[in-house]
């Protein structure tokens, strides 16, 4: 009993403090701090579109499979890549891209060297592929490097055009 008697006397003297500094600072606060709040700013009207194109296909639907084949029947008779070959390393870089750096070879085979934009250096041959469009290597000399690229006609075909990468020359060679 006396320990709670104890208890309840140190518990309400707790109630009794001091309590002017924390008025004061309530008043301090009340007294720098603004009353007004900004408007909310005006929101835009929203004008509403009407698609009217509800006929043709969606851009985010994949088109039937039967327009896929008749645009293929379309293309059959022109020139066209081979879209199951295998890409091979220097497919990914643009001819522009690719500088001979030099020739290997011996009796049978001469090889290209070919440096890439990425400072990496390929051995090609002929029958290689290079290039964004395509590039089948052609010719391998001394000095050029013969490529034979397929672009697109814009019709749907494609068209050969021959190119050559020549051997690069360095500033000392001039």
């Amino acid at each position: 009993m006396k320990k709670l008697v104890l208890f309840s006397v140190l518990v309400l003297t707790g109630c009794f403090d001091d309590v002017s500094e924390i008025k004061s600072h309530i008043a301090k606060v009340k007294a720098t701090t603004k009353a007004y709040i900004e408007p909310m700013p005006e929101v835009p009207v929203f004008s509403s579109f009407n698609y009217s194109s509800e006929e043709l296909r969606s851009p985010f639907v994949a088109p039937k499979p039967e327009v896929i084949q008749e645009k293929m029947q379309q293309m059959s008779g022109c020139l066209s890549p081979d879209p199951r070959r295998r890409k091979q390393p220097l497919e990914k870089f643009a001819l522009g891209d690719l500088v001979m750096r030099g020739t290997l070879g011996d009796e049978n085979i001469i090889w290209a060297l070919l440096e890439a934009s990425d400072a990496t250096l390929h051995r090609v041959s002929v029958g290689n592929y290079v290039g964004l469009y395509n590039g089948r290597i052609i010719e391998v000399g001394i000095k050029t490097v013969k490529v034979i690229e397929l672009t697109p006609d814009g019709a749907g075909c494609w068209v050969e055009r021959e190119t050559v990468i020549n051997l690069a020359v360095s500033d000392t060679e001039r």
